[in-house]
Parts: structure tokens; C-alpha cells; sequence
């Protein structure tokens, strides 16, 4: 038996240290603590919500004026899609992007001020193009938005939202140089791929640059036979499918790279059976529909090729995890998750 006396200072001292967890605890469930973090996450996301609607207020008449550009233009009409498509990325990874938040004022600063010099741009030479003009005010609006990103969100969040704020780049329309670099490059390409096309069909035909001389008619391939806007389309819609359903980078690229042959080989398609059309129908198919308008007809028959070779290396990929995985899964000792 020991007395029952006064508590010594060692055991009030260790008393007390076994009480700090408990102080610790309830200093965070009051919201004193690391849980208000919770708190200041939301204040930070709605600072940057309400800037974005500061920032499209703004740029309300340019963007106005932006939307009407792109739904007449032949080239750049993907672009009213874009905005829609990375607030989708960004909403389905919302649960994967980083919760730890702060101000990168180096990354905003700098994102502001090429946003303004963009912006001073497309007001100060006159002489600018329409197309030029609205890739000018595209780039500055762009870059005030990611500003924003950095300002209120950081470049951890930004890091983790990499490719969303990638896709979302383009809405900004390729500059005119740009545009008529990628046309003539695709019409000359595409009439190489015709004239294959011609000689494994058997149609007679005589090649003078982009021109063919056919049984009763000649034909031109065009800038507007180049398919310039189905192939941007198409390049954008390989970049995410790769990145949605493939991991592996040699994959993706593997994906990505086979638009670029892909596109040329639906232009020299369309060729040959517009051509067929006229050799054996008549010359008059030269101005049947599906010539002025089948160019849908003909984006849709290279997506079909496009989303089988997507399927083959999404199983390859999926095959090649299980052989990597262990065979008998209850070996693993059970503090390591399973993948």
C-alpha cells in the first residue's frame, strides 16, 4: 500500500502532457486550428469564381464579338467548345486536384502582363487582320484566366489541373500565317494522297501539281479540299481520348500521331470518290452535295478508325497491367493497398 498524498510535479507535469492530444483536438473541431483550412479553401475558390465573372464582364463585347467570329469562320468554329469542355475536366477530376492552395504572384504577374501586351496588341495596329485580331484578344483573354488561376489557386492546383488548363488554350484561333502554312502543307499532301489512290483504283489520270486531268473533266485540289478544320478537330479529339482513357505515355502519342496520317488519307479519299463520281456519273457531281457539304460525312469515317485503335490500346494497356499485377494478391501483406 502507498499513501495517498499531494500529486509530485513530475506526475502533474506528465498529466499534462497526456492531456495536449485532447486540447490539440478540440482546438480543431472549434475551427481554431489546421480544420479551418476547410474555410479558407472555399473563400479561395469563390474569389477566384467571382473573378472569372469580373473577368468575362470585362471582356464582354470582345467575347461577344469572338462568338460571332468563330460561328461563321471555316477554320476556327471548334473553338465555342472549348470553354464547355475543360470546365467539364476540370469538374470529373475535381476529387484528384490539389487541395493545398496559396498565390503564386511570380506565375500571375508575369501570365498578367503578356495578357495586357496581347491585349495592347490587338488595339494598337490597325492593320491586323480579323482572324489575327481575334488570336490576339483570345491570347489575352487566355492568359488572364490563367493569371487568376495562380493568383487565387496557386501552382500546386495549377500543376494538378495541368492538361485541362493545356486543352483549354485552344480556343484561341491559329493565326492567319499559321492557317495558310497548314493549308497549302495539307492540300499538297493530300494531292499525293489522291494520286495513290488513283493508281491502286486503276482510274486513268494525269498529275500537274495539285491538278488532275481525268476522263472528261479536270480537277484542282484546293485550300478548301485540305480539310484544315476536320484535322484541327480531329487532332483535339485525340489529345483527349488519350488523355481520358490511356496512361502510358508512348500510348498517347501513339494515338495522337496517327491523326496527322489519318487526316491525309480521308482528304484523298474524298478526292478519288468525288472524282469517281464525276468520271463515271458526269461532270455536274462536281457540284452535288457531297461535295459542298460532305465534309461531315467523311470527318465522321475517320473518327471510326480512329476510336478502333483507341480500343486496341486501351485493352493492350489493360492486358499489360494485369501481367504486371501479382498473380495471387493475398501474398501482399495487408498495410499495402492494391491497386
Amino acid at each position: 500500500m502507498l499513501p495517498i498524498g499531494p500529486a509530485t510535479p513530475s506526475l502533474l507535469l506528465q498529466r499534462r502532457i497526456l492531456s495536449l492530444p485532447n486540447i490539440v483536438n478540440h482546438v480543431a473541431s472549434s475551427g481554431i486550428g489546421p480544420a479551418n483550412t476547410g474555410a479558407a479553401t472555399s473563400r479561395r475558390f469563390a474569389g477566384w469564381c467571382i473573378y472569372l465573372v469580373i473577368l468575362c464582364g470585362a471582356f464582354a463585347l470582345p467575347l461577344r464579338e469572338f462568338v460571332t467570329y468563330a460561328r461563321h469562320s471555316d477554320v476556327h468554329s471548334y473553338v465555342l467548345l472549348i470553354p464547355f469542355v475543360t470546365a467539364y475536366l476540370i469538374y470529373i477530376r475535381w476529387k484528384q486536384l490539389s487541395r493545398e492552395l496559396s498565390s503564386s504572384w511570380g506565375y500571375a504577374l508575369l501570365l498578367a502582363t503578356a495578357g495586357t501586351g496581347a491585349l495592347l496588341a490587338s488595339l494598337h495596329f490597325a492593320e491586323l487582320g480579323q482572324n489575327d485580331y481575334m488570336t490576339l484578344l483570345a491570347l489575352s483573354f487566355f492568359c488572364f484566366v490563367i493569371a487568376g488561376t495562380f493568383l487565387f489557386l496557386g501552382s500546386k492546383w495549377a500543376r494538378s489541373a495541368m492538361f485541362p488548363l493545356f486543352f483549354f488554350a485552344f480556343m484561341i484561333p491559329l493565326p492567319e500565317a499559321a492557317v495558310d502554312f497548314l493549308e497549302n502543307a495539307s492540300k499538297e499532301a493530300s494531292a499525293e494522297v489522291a494520286n495513290w489512290l488513283f493508281l491502286i483504283s486503276g482510274t486513268p489520270a494525269l498529275r500537274t501539281g495539285t491538278v488532275f486531268q481525268l476522263p472528261g473533266i479536270s480537277i484542282m485540289v484546293a485550300k478548301e479540299c485540305s480539310g484544315i478544320r476536320s484535322s484541327l478537330v480531329l487532332v483535339i479529339t485525340s489529345l483527349l481520348a488519350a488523355n481520358m482513357f490511356l496512361r502510358t505515355t508512348w500510348r498517347r502519342a501513339l494515338l495522337v500521331g496517327a491523326v496527322i496520317p489519318l487526316g491525309l488519307l480521308r482528304n484523298g479519299l474524298r478526292i478519288l470518290v468525288i472524282s469517281l463520281l464525276c468520271v463515271h456519273i458526269g461532270p455536274e457531281m462536281i457540284n452535288s452535295p457531297i461535295h459542298r457539304r460532305g465534309g461531315p460525312i467523311f470527318f465522321v469515317a475517320s473518327l471510326i478508325p480512329l476510336f478502333v485503335m483507341l480500343w486496341w490500346l486501351r485493352q493492350r494497356e489493360v492486358a499489360a497491367q494485369q501481367q504486371r499485377a501479382p498473380e495471387n494478391p493475398k501474398s501482399i501483406p495487408a498495410d499495402v493497398p492494391i491497386a
